[in-house]
């Protein structure tokens, strides 16, 4: 736009150059009053025009400027916002990192507890199973212990009865 403004300032001066070179040499050419007047008022009006333009150039190369220097603060602004979050979002991610890390840590140890544990679990079965043949020996053992304490019992019942028999008859 300023650039525009001022090619357009420009092409004005150059014509306003035009017609004043055009005006002087009318006027020496002997121009009639009433048209020097008339030159003279179209110099005015475009000696005006100029300075219209002249002034509106600067207005616009002002707004301009304090538009553009709005929008590079704005950016500045949004780039120190994205910055800001960038770090924020990097901060974030490290502190999820060592969290994974950590958490992945402890599944490994919780891992190798598990595989202890399944270790001990099989000695335990393999102990369960010896004891529980163990017992089964010994309730065998136990069974057929009664078994002879019950055919003692019986002998020494009946060595009591063929005693007690006996007994008498040898005292007689």
């Amino acid at each position: 736009q300023l650039l525009e403004a001022k090619a357009s300032l420009s092409l004005a001066q150059t014509q306003h150059a035009l017609q004043l070179q055009q005006a002087k040499a009318q006027i020496n050419n002997m121009v009639p009053k009433k048209q020097f007047e008339q030159l003279q008022n179209t110099l005015r009006e475009e000696q005006c025009k100029t300075q219209q333009l002249q002034e509106s150039l600067q207005q616009q190369a002002e707004q301009t400027c304090r538009q553009l220097v709005r929008t590079q603060e704005e950016h500045e602004h949004l780039l120190q916002a994205a910055v800001e979050q960038a770090e924020g979002l990097e901060c974030s991610l490290r502190n999820a990192e060592a969290v994974l890390a950590e958490r992945a840590a402890q599944l490994r140890d919780a891992q190798a507890q598990l595989s202890k544990n399944k270790l001990l679990i099989e000695e335990l079965r393999g102990e369960n199973r010896r004891f529980a043949m163990a017992l089964e020996a010994a309730e065998l053992k136990q069974k057929s212990m009664e078994e002879k304490n019950q055919l003692l019992e019986e002998q020494a019942s009946a060595l009591k009865q063929l005693i007690g028999k006996i007994t008498p008859a040898s005292l007689s």
